[in-house]
């Protein structure tokens, strides 16, 4: 007669054959649930410290670096001066 494991073995291989289909799709679901739980975990952690400041990598842009067109350069460009 089988035993526990090998009935547990046996339904796991006819379930990956019936639903051989499937298994894609819920492999990549599993893996979007996990990368989920990972990063609210990882917010709900950085929530319980607040005397860490968050910092956000970027530049910090100077007002003549703003694009505006509103620098005071040599006069060489065309338009009008006011």
């Amino acid at each position: 007669m089988f035993g526990l494991s090998e009935l547990a073995i046996i339904l796991v291989v006819v379930a990956a054959v019936l639903a051989v289909k499937k298994l894609p799709e819920l492999t990549r679901s599993a893996g979007k649930s996990a990368r989920i739980l990972k990063s609210e975990a990882r917010a709900a952690r950085d929530a319980d410290e607040p005397g860490t400041p968050r910092v956000i990598p970027g530049e910090t842009v100077g007002r003549k670096d703003t694009g505006t067109g509103n620098d005071t350069g040599t006069g060489t460009g065309t338009g009008p001066r006011g």
